[in-house]
């Protein structure tokens, strides 16, 4: 993943723009069988989809948030349920100290030998020089035990395992090439990988330089009728992204790129609500449809320098093999569809998520995550207050090692959130409350703490580029009591509330400009989404608890799709 490139002429692939709009028009009356774009939507780049039997599984990568690689399931390739997070204990994943839109990068899952394969990248650094180490784990069953990390190899990143027919397993990743005027993305190497001895064996083979688009990742190896086909990421992941197919008789070369250009991509087409379309993996479904997750944004409009507040997220696109052996979408162009009929396959809907959830033990709510370090009872407690989530204060927002803070990602542009906060400030070191943000950087924060007399008070700051401001004009005073924070997303604007008792909610501050949490206004390496969360800190190394009762997430569905 990395920034895009610089646009290409025309004329790097014949026929490349021909199709600018939808080839059939989007279903007028969706179905419990209508594919909805996106299918993961908020931050969940990089998809990976693996069939076993009935069961489909795409997992996404989730950077510095705990526990690591999200992994959604479906039966039908249209319904689809967060199941679980397979990197949750400090042996396989240790984010302390990782660079924002750093550590988990592409995973790549698979099913083979009567186990499931996760490959995953631990970034450690990202520039010029990429410190990028690729492990391996592996489980019987999808929900785990998940086993400890097995080291590969450290010379890219977006490794993929490709489990041969004969038995034999290789393993393909990018080359990263720090060296000065030279091509960073140096293309894609393969090596084969013992099991039985737990590492790399053999020659490393260079297998593919990549085609006109340039920033070449993301690899995949499938065999088909004789041929081996090399699907990777071009472009960068920003809005030039794209999907390229190349094949070759022999696994390791020379591929030929396929000469009709991407697949998908949405590259120079700014009207299309999907962009950024790249980044991609196959499966074959049960009633023999081929389906393409591949990863996209979605702008919040074009005024905005086309900013994704809800990040890179994941869609669905069906492909089909033409007579002479390419991958194409399903009636033709390589514009991604918002809608497509689903597969032949059972409808298998999963209960609907409620709005609100309560915090009970034993854990935390699917839906949430933690920043760099693991929820452990030094920290994040749900038995000390029966029904609250207690959180003791840490380090503070610009932390990249031990933040008290939980969140969840905003998937929707499109909604209002609530909680109630218990906490009793004794100096201005303390503070806790409500936070929309994007990472360390960038983000709002709708926070409780106290003044020089240390009486509490509530306020709004902004976290901007780095820089920190408070809103003092906009700071009130609150009587003794919980308070309920709050606040409304609606599309590019953002508006803070609060209350005490049963009286009406009332703003705090004016509304914000939303689209600061996005990819675009963060720069440079920036690679995550906007996220909803509860924080905590205290400066003073007291460790002053917060308690927080409850969590809303209500989405304005009228508005949203």
């Amino acid at each position: 993943m990395h920034p895009p490139s610089k646009p290409l002429p025309r004329a790097t692939f014949p026929g490349f723009f021909q199709h600018e709009v939808f080839p059939f028009p989007t279903l007028k009356n969706p179905t419990m069988k209508t594919i909805l774009n996106p299918i993961l939507p908020g931050f969940n780049p990089d998809p990976s989809i693996c069939r076993r039997g009935d069961d489909y599984y795409i997992a996404t990568s989730t950077f510095e948030w705990f526990p690591g690689v999200q992994i959604h399931h479906s039966r039908d390739l249209v319904h689809w349920r967060l199941l679980t997070r397979p990197l949750d204990r400090l042996t396989q994943l240790d984010l302390r100290g990782v660079p924002d839109s750093g550590r988990v990068w592409a995973p790549a899952l698979s099913w083979a030998h009567d186990r499931f394969w996760l490959i995953y990248t631990d970034v450690k650094n990202m520039g010029t020089f990429k410190d990028t180490h690729n492990y391996l784990v592996t489980a019987p069953d999808i929900t785990g035990p998940w086993s400890d990390p097995v080291y590969l190899n450290s010379s890219g990143f977006d490794p993929s395992l490709f489990h041969d027919a004969d038995g034999r397993q290789w393993l393909v990743n990018m080359r990263w090439d720090h060296r000065q005027g030279r091509n960073r993305f140096n293309g894609i190497v393969l090596q084969e990988y013992d099991h039985n001895a737990g590492r790399l064996v053999g020659p490393i083979s260079h297998i593919f330089a990549g085609s006109g688009l340039g920033c070449t990742e993301g690899p995949h190896l499938f065999r088909r009728d004789g041929w081996v086909y090399l699907m990777t990421a071009e472009g960068g992941t920003g809005h030039n992204h794209a999907v390229t197919m190349a094949r070759s008789r022999e696994l390791t070369g020379p591929y030929e790129v396929d000469p009709a250009g991407p697949v998908v991509t949405s590259r120079d087409r700014d009207h299309l609500p999907l962009q950024k379309a790249g980044h991609a993996s196959l499966v074959e479904a049960g009633d023999g449809t081929w389906w393409m997750p591949h990863l996209c944004g979605r702008p919040v409009n074009r005024a905005d320098a086309r900013r994704c507040i809800l990040g890179r997220e994941t869609a669905l696109q069906q492909v089909e093999w033409t007579p002479d052996g390419w991958l194409r979408l399903v009636g033709g162009g390589n514009a991604p569809r918002l809608q497509w009929p689903g597969p032949d396959l059972p409808a298998a809907p999963w209960p609907e998520v409620p709005e609100r959830v309560e915090f009970e033990p034993p854990a935390l709510p699917l839906d949430f995550q933690t920043l760099r370090i693991p929820a452990d009872p030094s920290w994040v407690n749900l038995e000390e207050r029966p029904g609250w989530l207690r959180l003791r204060g840490q380090e503070s927002l610009k932390s990249h090692h031990r933040q008290s803070l939980v969140g969840r990602r905003i998937q929707h542009l499109h909604l209002s959130v609530e909680t109630r906060l218990d906490f009793e400030p004794e100096s201005f070191q303390q503070a806790a409350g409500l936070l929309a943000h994007y990472d360390t950087r960038n983000g709002y924060y709708l926070n409780v703490t106290a003044d020089d007399e240390g009486r509490r008070i509530l306020g709004l700051a902004l976290h901007d580029h780095a820089a920190y401001h408070e809103i003092h004009e906009d700071q009130a005073h609150l009587e003794p009591g919980p308070i309920d924070l709050g606040f409304d997303l609606a599309g590019n604007q953002i508006q803070f509330r609060w209350r005490q008792g049963q009286v009406p909610w009332q703003n705090l501050g004016p509304a914000l400009d939303a689209t600061k949490l996005s990819d675009e206004y963060g720069g440079g390496l920036r690679f995550t989404g906007a996220f909803v969360s509860l924080a905590c800190q205290d400066l003073s190394g007291r460790r002053q608890p917060a308690d927080f009762s409850g969590f809303t997430y209500r989405v304005n569905h009228s508005q949203d799709r």
